[in-house]
């Protein structure tokens, strides 16, 4: 098999995230293929790439299906593999311009997610509205006489829109975390962190640094910020939050409580206040640290 790939074949009908995210990252890879729906199996075997359909996982001869007996596999954390993290495996690296870091974060926040909820792997039913069900909402409904193709692009130009920015995020987390590190090595205080821009942080601070309490760095609109630092990734609780008397106040009134004269705001969940200047952020930074 070799990388001319002109024809790619998936299940017509209705379709779900992983068949339309697989399309989407292919699409990216080789712009120029087709892309065929049907279960008809002398077409599917004429077809370089196979998505979701044809009963067969064979990455060297481009076939991508999870719905055989024994299915296609798990990963380690038990997590099994549908289409599109089938493909990933193969494609995702080159997606992601050949950094093994960037394709592994995607497969974790994005890839993953998505064959857990195909594959039936979750616990209890699903609450919130998910990226899955997001995409099987561009299936026609029962009352709408739409055509089942149609609506499967508008869902791979919307799935092809998200990927790039889950790659693109992921890519930025990467590159921040040389930054966020030199920052930690670099302050005057290990419970206070300054970044000079604002990068993400929080993954590489929890895995380097114990002693880390309040991140400070600048806000687009060029006033400072002063962040708690979570006791983990996702979680609300915070290794030490601001103080108490701050909760909600913005202003003159944060003005008065603290006597920063450019306070701005703090938030009622006291994980996050500021002021104009840099000066009076790490003003703040020792109050609460002594509070």
């Amino acid at each position: 098999m070799t990388d001319k790939i002109q024809v790619i074949a998936t299940h017509n009908g209705n379709f779900h995230a992983d068949d339309v995210f697989a399309v989407a990252a292919l699409k990216q890879l080789f712009t120029s293929a087709k892309i065929i729906r049907t279960r008809d199996l002398d077409v599917i075997a004429q077809a370089d790439l196979v998505l979701d359909v044809g009963g067969l996982y064979d990455a060297d001869t481009g076939r991508f299906d999870h719905h055989q007996r024994g299915g296609a596999g798990a990963r380690e954390n038990g997590i099994p593999f549908s289409s599109f993290g089938l493909m990933w495996q193969k494609y995702g690296l080159k997606l992601c311009s050949g950094d093994q870091e960037v394709a592994d974060s995607v497969d974790k926040n994005l890839v993953s997610a998505i064959d857990a909820i195909d594959c039936g792997h979750v616990d209890g039913p699903l609450t919130g509205v998910s990226l899955s069900q997001t995409i099987s909402m561009f299936n026609p409904t029962w009352e709408e006489d739409n055509n089942f193709d149609d609506c499967f692009e508008e869902a791979v130009i919307f799935a092809s829109r998200v990927l790039t920015r889950f790659i693109a995020a992921a890519q930025g987390g990467v590159n921040a975390k040389s930054i966020v590190a030199e920052a930690i090595e670099k302050a005057d205080d290990p419970r206070v962190i300054v970044l000079e821009q604002f990068t993400p942080w929080k993954t590489t601070v929890l895995k380097l640094s114990q002693d880390a309490l309040f991140m400070l760095y600048p806000a687009q609109t060029g006033e400072w910020r002063i962040q708690t630092v979570p006791v983990e990734l996702g979680s609300f609780e915070d290794r030490k939050k601001l103080p108490a008397p701050w909760a909600g106040l913005s202003g003159k009134e944060l003005q008065d409580v603290t006597g920063l004269d450019d306070a701005i705001f703090c938030h009622n969940g006291l994980f996050i206040a500021g002021c104009k200047s840099f000066e009076n952020t790490l003003k703040m930074a020792k109050m609460a640290l002594e509070y």
